[in-house]
C-alpha cells in the first residue's frame, strides 16, 4: 500500500472517532485543551490498536472477526448513544446542573473501542495484503488523535449554542455511527 493510500485509509478510520469526540466535546463545560488531548491520545491509541489486533486475528480466524465486529460496534455505540439521549433528557429538567469539565476515562475507552471497531476489521483485511501492519496502524492512531482533538474543540463551539440538547444529538451522532456501520456492512 502506498503513501497516499495509507494517509487516506487513516483519515477515513478516523471520521467515526472525529464525530463522536464533537458530541462528546458539546458535552462537557468549556473543555480545555488539556481534556481534548486527552480525548485525542485515548482515541487514538485504542484506534492504533485495533488493527494491529485485527490483523493478529485475520491470521488466525478472519471469518469469525468480519462476521461479528459490526454488530459489536453497533450495539455498543447504540447503548452509549442511547445512554446520553435518557441523561440529555434527563438533564433538562436539572437546569441548575453544569456539564462536567472532562469525561470519564472508562467512558472515553468505551466509545473509542465501539468507534475503532471498523478499524479492527481493517486490519483483519490487511491480513490478506502486503501491508506494513506497524507503520498503517501508527498512521490510523496519529490521524485519530488529531482528528479527535480538533472534534473536542469544535464540540466546544458547538455545545453552548446547542446547549442542553448538546448531549440528547451526541448520543443521536453515536447512534447514527452504529446505524452507518451495521448499513456499510449489509450494502457495501
Amino acid at each position: 500500500m502506498n503513501l497516499t493510500a495509507t494517509i487516506l485509509l487513516a483519515l477515513g478510520m478516523s471520521m467515526d472517532a472525529f464525530a463522536a469526540s464533537i458530541g462528546k466535546g458539546a458535552t462537557l463545560h468549556k473543555p480545555k485543551f488539556s481534556e481534548a488531548l486527552r480525548t485525542g491520545l485515548i482515541f487514538g491509541v485504542i484506534e492504533m490498536l485495533t488493527p494491529l489486533i485485527g490483523w493478529g486475528l485475520g491470521m488466525l480466524a478472519s471469518q469469525f472477526v468480519m462476521e461479528w465486529s459490526h454488530w459489536v460496534a453497533f450495539v455498543l455505540l447504540v447503548f452509549l448513544g442511547g445512554r446520553m439521549v435518557i441523561e440529555g433528557i434527563r438533564g433538562n429538567d436539572d437546569d441548575e446542573k453544569e456539564a462536567p469539565r472532562r469525561h470519564g476515562f472508562w467512558l472515553l475507552v468505551t466509545t473509542a473501542i465501539a468507534t475503532s471497531l471498523d478499524a479492527m476489521a481493517v486490519g483483519v483485511g490487511l491480513a490478506f495484503l502486503q501491508v506494513n501492519i506497524l507503520t498503517t496502524a501508527f498512521a490510523i492512531g496519529c490521524a485519530t488523535f488529531v482528528m479527535s482533538t480538533l472534534g473536542i474543540m469544535v464540540g466546544r463551539f458547538i455545545g453552548p449554542l446547542l446547549g442542553k440538547r448538546a448531549e440528547i444529538l451526541g448520543g443521536i451522532v453515536l447512534i447514527a455511527i452504529g446505524a452507518q456501520i451495521l448499513y456499510a456492512h449489509y450494502m457495501g
